[in-house]
C-alpha cells in the first residue's frame, strides 16, 4: 500500500463544500481561522492574499492555487486597504453554488471548496507541510484540478437528483488533487517520508512496510527487499526520511493506534495485535514514550470510545 494511499483511507474526508465566488472591485473577503482545510483556486482575475503565516501579501493571478490548512485565517482582496466581510457573510447570500461580493469594477473569479476530516490521521501529512501552501501547479495539474472545479459548478447549476452527493465526492477527489500536488512539489527537494518516498529504492520498501504494519521488520529484512546492505539502507533511509526505518515504523504504528483509539472501541491489547506488538504493556510503554501519556488516558481526552480497565 501506497503510504499516502494509507493516509488517505484513515483521514476520512467528510463535509466537503464548493462554492464558486465572483468579486467585482472594490471587495475583501476574510476568511477566519476555522477547523477546516480550504483550497482555493483563482480562476479569473486576480487578488491580493494576505495571512498572518505569511511574510508579506501575495499576488495571486488565474490558475493560482493554495492549501490551506485548519485554524489558518486569510484575507483576500482586489487591493491593499480594501473593506472586508466575512466569508459566511459573503456565502449565505449565494443564491446557489455561486456568491458575488464587491461593487461593479474588475470581475476576479475564485472557486474555493473546504474540507473537514480527521486530523490525527492528517498529522504526518500536515506536519510536513507549511501552514499555507501555495502549489506551483504544471499543465497537467492545473488542468486536473480545473476540471474537477468545472465538474463540480456544472452539478451544482442543474440541480439534478443526487447533485449534492456528486459534488461532494468530486471535492473529495478535488483534496486529493491538491494533496498529490503538494506531496510532488514538497518532496522534491525536503527531508521526510514524502522524500523518502520519491526515492525507487526506498519507495517499494515503504509500500511494504504500510501493507502490513504489524510484521516484526528488521532492518535487515528491509535492506534486502531494498537490494541494499544493511549499513548503506539505514544511511539512505535517514538522508531521505529524516529517520532510521525503524523509527520510521513506530512513528507511523502509533499513528495508526491513535486513529484506531479514536474510531473503534479496540481495547489497548487488541490494539497492538494489529500494529505489531505483542502485549497492551508493551504498546503502552511505546506509547507513553510518544505521546507523554498512556492509550486509555489519550482515548479519554480526545473523547472517543473505551473499554473498561485500560492501560
Amino acid at each position: 500500500m501506497d503510504p499516502i494511499d494509507d493516509l488517505l483511507a484513515t483521514m476520512k474526508i467528510e463535509d466537503a463544500r464548493y462554492v464558486r465566488i465572483a468579486a467585482r472591485a472594490p471587495w475583501g473577503i476574510s476568511f477566519p481561522p476555522r477547523h477546516l482545510a480550504r483550497l482555493v483556486l483563482v480562476s479569473s482575475g486576480s487578488c491580493l492574499l494576505t495571512a498572518d503565516v505569511l511574510d508579506g501579501p501575495r499576488r495571486l493571478t488565474a490558475d493560482d492555487c493554495f492549501l490551506v490548512r485548519a485554524g489558518v485565517g486569510f484575507t483576500l482582496q482586489d487591493e491593499p486597504g480594501r473593506p472586508v466581510v466575512d466569508c459566511e457573510d459573503v456565502l449565505a447570500r449565494a443564491p446557489g453554488a455561486t456568491a458575488r461580493a464587491g461593487g461593479d469594477g474588475e470581475l476576479t473569479e475564485i472557486v474555493s471548496s473546504r474540507f473537514a476530516f480527521d486530523a490525527v490521521a492528517a498529522e504526518p501529512l500536515f506536519t510536513l507541510l507549511p501552514p499555507l501552501f501555495r502549489l506551483s501547479l504544471d499543465d497537467t495539474a492545473a488542468h486536473l484540478l480545473r476540471a474537477t472545479f468545472d465538474l463540480i459548478a456544472g452539478e451544482g447549476a442543474t440541480g439534478r437528483i443526487g447533485a449534492g452527493f456528486v459534488m461532494s465526492r468530486l471535492s473529495d477527489v478535488l483534496f486529493v488533487q491538491a494533496l498529490r500536488a503538494c506531496c510532488a512539489e514538497f518532496g522534491g527537494g525536503a527531508v521526510g517520508w514524502l522524500a523518502a518516498l520519491r526515492d525507487p529504492r526506498l519507495a517499494q520498501v515503504m509500500r511494504e512496510v504500510h501493507e502490513d504494519l504489524a510484521h516484526p521488520w528488521t532492518v535487515d529484512v528491509l535492506a534486502r527487499k531494498a537490494g541494499m546492505s544493511r549499513s548503506a539502507f539505514a544511511a539512505l533511509f535517514k538522508e531521505k526520511a529524516g529517520d532510521t526505518p525503524l523509527g520510521y515504523l513506530t512513528a507511523w504504528r502509533m499513528y495508526r493506534v491513535k486513529t484506531l483509539l479514536r474510531e473503534t472501541p479496540l481495547s489497548v491489547q487488541e490494539i497492538a495485535v494489529r500494529v505489531g506488538y505483542d502485549t497492551g504493556s508493551a504498546l503502552s510503554r511505546a506509547f507513553l514514550r510518544r505521546e507523554g501519556m498512556a492509550p486509555g488516558a489519550w482515548r479519554r481526552l480526545k473523547g472517543r470510545p473505551s473499554r473498561p480497565a485500560e492501560a
